[in-house]
């Protein structure tokens, strides 16, 4: 048997060291050898060669859905949060747990929206909330048909501050305020619970017992973490004042839009000190309350999901270690079987980095196949978990992920490829002749 047709390199022909053009010609013919027999061993072995791959397809696939499902769901959260729009903010009272759970409670005053409104610059529009049904929202009715959703009193400045507007009559103006008026405007989803029609202008729904007039209802907003933004309704601030009692201590947010979003920190900046100054806190004493932004809830998630990413991404990509250590076995056992033929191939003169260079170039094939087979079973997988959830956005593949996969699973090929290989090239010629 010629060592051609045993799939090594024929020729160990090693040229003259001041002749690099044959020395790279040589190199390039040997290299394309290895090529041809690494692909010949593969597909002479198909079964072998795919099991051998399926530790490395599996943990490619875990890793390239994991991936596609969380990039996915971080794209889809990142345009909610842009649709905020990046130049609102919100003031609330925060209490620490150790306070809570004496039973204290810190509050926003309406003294804070006054200073805020009077004494900094560069807010266009602002506006308090209440929240008129608690924390949890309150219950409305509409006849027979009950519903419970987020109920805000507010002013009409909070459409601008939102940046969401009416889809059906108006929103709510400042005689509605004044006066105290029983009115109100739906969130798209709250008006579905109450089986309104979808113009809902006109109708009358009841609220702790009280009868409220709809005089709008605003565009739907979608949602975000798998929650609805419309299932809401917001009043005059005033009439929530008045049905929920608490005119002398609300339970009180201040919403505000800054006129230059590259402003924005600097704005909070200076409301900070401002209610500390308000509030008397001393030097070293922790805020009683919290200035927050769409845009950092934006660039907070991004961070998580990252985070997220490479650590899911990491511990799933751990079996591509098993994948390696199945490769490596295989090889093992291939170079057990061939060892006469790479005898022959080393008495007819194939330097022993050849012979490594083959069965090398073969494990990296078998990963490399391996991993490409893996992206595309994990990209159909992530394709198919995300069609079985509701509402779960489209998996997003980065191309980065892809590179990476692809990279990682050539870097195991040559890993765990370099034992056998080094076995086949440390192989005496007579002994491996003999070899029965």
């Amino acid at each position: 048997m010629s060592a051609t047709s045993a799939g090594l390199p024929a020729t160990g022909a090693v040229p003259a060291e001041d002749d690099a053009p044959d020395r790279l010609r040589s190199t390039w013919y040997a290299v394309q050898e290895c090529l041809r027999s690494a692909l010949d061993s593969i597909r002479s072995h198909p079964m072998r060669s795919f099991l051998t791959m399926l530790g490395i397809i599996i943990g490619v696939a875990s890793v390239i859905c994991v991936v596609g499902l969380v990039q996915g769901l971080a794209q889809s959260l990142s345009r909610e949060f842009q649709g905020l729009g990046g130049n609102t903010l919100t003031l609330r009272a925060e209490t620490p747990l150790e306070e809570a759970l004496r039973g204290r409670e810190n509050r926003l005053k309406t003294t804070d929206l006054e200073q805020l409104r009077h004494r900094i610059d560069g807010i266009r529009h602002i506006t308090p909330v209440v929240l008129a049904g608690g924390r949890y929202g309150g219950e409305v009715r509409n006849g027979p048909h009950v519903a419970t959703g987020q109920m805000f009193g507010t002013t009409s400045r909070y459409q601008d501050v939102q940046q969401t507007y009416p889809r059906h009559g108006r929103f709510l103006t400042d005689s509605d305020d004044a006066s105290r008026r029983r009115v109100v405007v739906l969130g798209e989803q709250l008006r579905r619970d109450l089986k309104l029609p979808a113009n809902p202008v006109g109708r009358f729904i009841q609220i702790s017992g009280e009868w409220f007039r709809v005089v709008g209802s605003m565009e739907p907003r979608g949602e975000m973490f798998g929650m609805s933004q419309d299932n809401y309704l917001v009043m005059p601030y005033r009439t929530a004042l008045a049905v929920t009692g608490a005119g002398v201590e609300p339970d009180l947010w201040i919403s505000f839009a800054v006129d230059d979003p590259a402003e924005v920190d600097n704005i909070k900046a200076k409301v900070r000190l401002l209610v500390r100054r308000l509030h008397k806190l001393q030097p070293g004493q922790a805020d009683d309350f919290v200035v927050e932004s769409s845009d950092a809830l934006a660039k907070s998630f991004n961070e998580i999901s990252t985070i997220v990413t490479l650590v899911v991404a990491g511990i799933v990509g751990v079996s591509l270690l098993v994948g390696g250590v199945g490769i490596m076995n295989i090889m093992l056992v291939s170079v057990t079987e061939r060892t006469r033929e790479i005898g022959i191939a080393k008495a007819l003169g194939a330097p022993s980095h050849f012979i490594l260079m083959q069965f090398l170039i073969e494990a990296v094939l078998l990963a490399l196949a391996g991993g490409l087979i893996g992206i595309a079973v994990g990209f159909l997988l992530s394709l198919g978990i995300a069609q079985l959830i509701p509402n779960f956005p489209s998996p997003t593949m980065p191309w980065g992920a892809v590179f990476g996969a692809c990279a990682f699973s050539a870097l195991v090929g040559i890993t765990f490829g370099i034992l056998p290989a080094r076995n086949a090239a440390n192989l005496v010629p007579v002994e491996a002749l003999r070899y029965e």
